[in-house]
């Protein structure tokens, strides 16, 4: 099971009352969230191994050097130098970040980030890699281009919530746009995607998006179409498929997600008990966790 942490967490923040606070008063609505979505997740669906896939870079330079737009509408204010920008994030939340990692960390359960990726990244990789059935927890669609039924990759889609997630297979997605999901990226790439700052193609949407690829089956197959004047690419796409070569060229590349990341050893073993049993007590007490985290540190038992 690989989770998109920051999906859970951001969920957890704006679903479970800021009220939930620590003995000091600190909101800790975030924390206790994100345990009660594990424990829900690994108690249903008892994967042998999770990992939280962390982004320790959401909006990476060279996605931003491709298509300057991207996620640029989650940026606090634009960061002088090489400083990376910063992101939009409630500063409840922020501080609640460093007290997930410790608790995290106290369980045992593995974290696993790439410098200049992001989380999305780190699940393509270990989906690809590894050689075992893989749930993929996130509310993001972008990660529907990982979905294949024959290596038993499927998504469990929080969008409406962790409590009404969605089993998302190759079925699903190809009910739902029209499109295989090994073309889901290149459908994205011409629909556009406000939420990540995708323009797309403009005047190409979803149901033109899914015909085209459903004819030509990538935006690589649409370019060359595009290219060749004996093709039988109607002049109304070919004509928007030129004006946006541009974007084309490159937007492909920001919404493909990384496969082939060095993450280093593997450390994915879902532990049965807590590694650090000491700290897990003094984190339950510091921060008014006690319950949340009794009932996963018994999930992992189970």
């Amino acid at each position: 099971m690989l989770l998109d942490t920051a999906s859970l967490y951001f969920r957890a923040f704006f679903g479970v009352p800021i009220t939930t606070v620590a003995p000091d008063g600190t909101p800790v609505n975030a924390v206790r969230g994100l345990i009660d979505f594990i424990s829900r997740l690994v108690g249903e669906y008892e994967p042998t191994h999770l990992v939280c896939c962390w982004d320790n870079d959401w909006r990476p330079a060279w996605r931003v050097e491709l298509i300057p737009s991207y996620k640029s509408h989650r940026v606090v204010a634009a960061v002088p130098g090489p400083a990376p920008d910063i992101e939009e994030v409630p500063d409840p939340l922020q501080r609640q970040i460093p007290v997930m990692l410790d608790v995290l960390n106290a369980l045992g359960i593995c974290v696993v980030g790439a410098d200049g990726y992001e989380a999305d990244d780190v699940i393509g990789t270990l989906a690809t890699g590894a050689g075992m059935p893989v749930d993929i927890v996130t509310g993001d669609r972008d990660l529907f281009q990982l979905v294949d039924d024959a290596a038993g990759v499927r998504v469990l889609y929080i969008a409406r919530g962790v409590a009404k997630h969605e089993r998302v297979t190759e079925s699903v997605v190809r009910e739902k746009y029209s499109v295989a999901a090994r073309q889901y990226a290149d459908f994205a790439t011409l629909r556009g995607d406000a939420s990540d700052g995708l323009p797309g193609v403009p005047g190409i949407g979803e149901k033109t998006a899914a015909t085209l690829l459903a004819r030509f089956d990538s935006v690589s197959g649409l370019l060359r179409a595009a290219a060749d004047p004996d093709s039988d690419l109607a002049p109304g796409p070919r004509a928007k498929l030129k004006a946006a070569a541009d974007y084309l060229a490159v937007a492909p590349k920001v919404v493909a997600v990384a496969r082939d990341l060095d993450l280093g050893a593997s450390c994915a073993e879902l532990p049965s008990t807590p590694a650090d049993p000491e700290a897990l007590v003094e984190l339950a007490a510091r921060w008014g966790l006690d319950g949340p985290l009794a009932r996963l540190v018994d999930t992992l038992s189970r």
